[in-house]
């Protein structure tokens, strides 16, 4: 019988990008849920899918906005 190297099995959870509703992506980044609103309205965060009515977020576009919102109040 041939055998194949072992490749570890990633569970599809890993393989798959986390969705958080925007209380909690506003919770993670440490602003108020009004500002990913705003930052959606600005076009800074785009939703990467919808739960009924709420938006969903992946947190490392999220931590992506708050770095730009940080640096242009820096430059402001």
């Amino acid at each position: 019988m041939l055998s194949s190297p072992a490749m570890p099995a990633l569970p599809v959870a890993a393989a798959l990008p986390a969705l958080i509703p925007g209380p909690l992506a506003a919770e993670e980044a440490g602003v108020a849920p009004a500002t990913i609103r705003k930052w959606v309205q600005l076009g800074h965060l785009r939703a990467a899918g919808k739960a009924g009515r709420a938006q969903l977020f992946r947190l490392e576009d999220v931590f992506a906005a708050e770095r730009l919102a940080r640096r242009r109040t820096r430059t402001a």
